[in-house]
């Protein structure tokens, strides 16, 4: 489904989706379909998103379309010794 589509459907509230398709561009990840996974309360919606996990996310239908900052992970490389 288009984010135009979800936005008509689920008027200014939270919805918790499942991306079908996106491209990135840059440091950015454009959302082009989604599946809807259902509505979120204001209350729920942190908690919501926090627990999202993979292709899943919860936005804002107000916003015009979905675009993600891409995150590069950082970690640690490398072999770690331990002192004895």
């Amino acid at each position: 489904m288009k984010w135009q589509e979800v936005r008509l459907l689920y008027p200014n509230q939270f919805v918790k989706l499942q991306v079908l398709k996106s491209h990135l561009q840059g440091d950015q990840e454009i959302i082009e379909e989604v599946a809807v996974i259902g509505t979120v309360s204001d209350e729920d919606a942190t908690r919501e998103l926090l627990q999202s996990k993979g292709n899943q996310f919860v936005y804002h239908t107000s916003h015009k379309e979905i675009v993600l900052k891409v995150r590069k992970t950082i970690g640690l490389r490398g072999k770690f010794r331990y002192a004895n």
